[in-house]
């Protein structure tokens, strides 16, 4: 349904919206979502990378005991030191995207753009080989349309 200046957005429009509001039917253009069902899918996606996060919060705590230990040491190692916050610094970084990363999959649970899962997806069949022969061929209307248009500026 295209709107614009020349076809406006008019109530008629809601007819088949109107007749399935009571039932809460489904048609091809209309649809329900199964919140909880897309929450228990991102909670399974998420689980996997939240477990990763925790797991490299632990691996940064260990480090940060070793960094304690190596702070007390007599000597005093400064280049082990430095090493150990540097990666201490990386392993709490890489939890934090993690974390990142199941949080947006958590809130597109909620993301409801208006995408018809009932639409049928046009799918472009055409090889490789076929797709070359076409830009091929057009090209030749080009470069003939272009020839044709020099030749009458020409005379």
């Amino acid at each position: 349904m295209k709107v614009g200046k020349r076809q406006p957005f008019t109530i008629d429009r809601f007819d088949e919206f109107f007749r399935l509001l009571p039932d809460r039917a489904d048609s091809d253009r209309s649809w329900t979502v199964d919140i909880a069902e897309r929450k228990r899918r991102a909670a399974e996606e998420s689980a996997p990378i939240k477990r990763e996060a925790n797991a490299k919060e632990q691996e940064a705590a260990r480090w940060k005991e070793e960094l304690a230990k190596l702070k007390k040491a007599k000597p005093r190692d400064q280049a082990k030191i430095d090493e150990v916050n540097g990666r201490i610094k990386d392993i709490r970084k890489e939890a934090r995207d993690l974390l990142r990363r199941a949080e947006a999959i958590d809130n597109a649970v909620y993301d409801l753009k208006a995408v018809n899962p009932n639409a049928v997806a046009e799918e472009d069949t055409r090889t490789p080989e076929e797709l070359l022969d076409l830009i091929e061929a057009k090209g030749r209307e080009i470069d003939e349309a272009v020839a044709s248009l020099r030749r009458g500026q020409v005379q």
